[in-house]
């Protein structure tokens, strides 16, 4: 049955699919046609959707029967119909598992190619929409990425960036591993008291950052510090809300430990990165607040099956191996509690290990239908993006993907996407 989908989708595609009906006169109306329809809302999926499209928006969503005269056709067979993915944590232009220090290694502007090559990537596989969280730069390569596909220069998905990661003297943003004799530049953001943390967000603002992102505890992934422990103190932190909600800027935490979350959360911060020790509390705070909860459970898994060896990573193996138990649980707690939790995987350049994610958050405790929409619409109000993409309805951005088979049945066709449209334009059209 898999076979002769994807055979008559290929032959679908094969014959352009962009047809115009019999008779009728061209049209810049386009009716994407699939057998069904997860439009990222819905508690549902529908069957024999057809999604309308002028320019880059969509106009109507229904059956056959609304396909006007003139239209011309993208039939997907019996493909699923689904809003473009959206990874709310993401590291394009990181390298390899010693990242922190492979920004001494290349320069800014190879980064920042590289990036822009991984974000691609991510596009023609359904990651319509990226949130960069910080990743191993001394300048501004993510602001560049953006601004360069914004501008037009190249194709690649909607992006919010956060430049850097900003942290403590011996944080997570830090290096931690050399003498001091050395003066290294960390790829983070150092700071130290409420003036230096003022300045750090005027300057990520100054260069076109939309997020601010503080690294609020520990890291299992950085060298020389503790997941558990607590960095920034309480009047820092206050002063980071205080001058980011001045310019109008979201902020997330980097917070693993029960109490850095419960710290940042009460300070206001819109989202919650890792969550990995998240207590009762902590998730009653965020019902109150309605914070958002970004997990990246599937990286510790990545690691801990493909990675054991690495010697970069060691600290990153054994502690996820030793806490993935508790970390599900307690992710599952606040999946039943019903706190906002938008998908984020934590890698940069691997779309289908970013996929991968949708069924860390099933293990979880989410039906496939939350996980779909912890992708889409979810991530989608995360990020304020709610009126433009995450779902398919009209007046929203035409970003739309399809997969040959059906995902509420099988999450990994997530891993397959076969069609991409961004914005009203084909981006990809192959069941490879």
């Amino acid at each position: 049955m898999r076979t002769n989908r994807s055979v008559a989708l290929c032959w679908c595609l094969a014959l352009l699919t962009l047809q115009a009906m019999a008779g009728a006169e061209p049209s810049d109306r386009l009716a994407i046609v699939g057998g069904r329809l997860i439009d990222g809302l819905s508690g549902q999926a529908s069957t024999d959707a057809v999604v309308l499209v002028e320019g880059e928006t969509i106009t109507a969503v229904g059956g056959r029967e609304i396909i006007p005269p003139g239209t011309r056709l993208i039939d997907l067979g019996s493909a699923t119909l689904l809003p473009g993915l959206i990874d709310t944590h993401v590291h394009p232009l990181m390298l390899g598992d010693d990242y922190q220090i492979d920004h001494l290694r290349r320069s800014s502007a190879y980064k920042a190619l590289r990036g822009l090559a991984a974000v691609q990537r991510g596009l023609e596989a359904g990651w319509t929409s990226l949130r960069t969280v910080g990743t191993a730069d001394v300048f501004y390569a993510p602001v560049d990425v953006k601004r360069v596909i914004d501008e037009g220069l190249f194709h690649g998905p909607r992006l919010a960036v956060a430049g850097h990661y900003i942290s403590i003297t011996g944080g997570g943003g830090d290096i931690n591993f050399t003498s001091p004799e050395q003066s290294l530049i960390a790829d983070g953001l150092i700071v130290d008291g409420v003036d230096e943390v003022r300045r750090a967000i005027r300057q990520e603002v100054k260069y076109g950052s939309d997020w601010i992102k503080l690294l609020v505890t520990g890291a299992f992934m950085s060298a020389g510090d503790n997941p558990k422990d607590v960095h920034f103190s309480p009047e820092e932190l206050a002063v980071a809300m205080e001058e980011a909600n001045r310019l109008n800027v979201p902020v997330m935490a980097h917070a693993h430990s029960a109490e850095g979350i419960k710290m940042a959360v009460r300070a206001g911060v819109r989202s919650i990165e890792h969550g990995t020790f998240i207590d009762a509390e902590g998730i009653e705070l965020m019902l109150q607040n309605g914070t958002y909860l970004v997990p990246t459970m599937y990286i510790g898994d990545y690691y801990i099956e493909e990675m054991a060896d690495s010697e970069a990573q060691k600290k990153m193996v054994e502690l996820s191996a030793k806490y993935r138990d508790e970390f599900f649980e307690n992710i599952g707690n606040a999946i039943r509690a019903g706190v906002k939790v938008a998908l984020g995987s934590d890698f940069g350049a691997d779309p289908v290990l970013q996929s991968r994610e949708f069924g860390s958050l099933i293990e979880a405790g989410m039906t496939p239908m939350q996980a779909i929409k912890a992708g889409t619409s979810v991530a989608a109000e995360l990020l304020q993006w709610q009126d433009r993409v995450g779902s398919i309805a009209p007046g929203r951005l035409a970003d739309i993907i399809a997969v040959a088979g059906d995902p509420l049945a099988d999450i990994s066709e997530l891993e397959r996407v076969v069609f991409v449209m961004k914005g009203g334009e084909v981006i990809k059209a192959s069941t490879q």
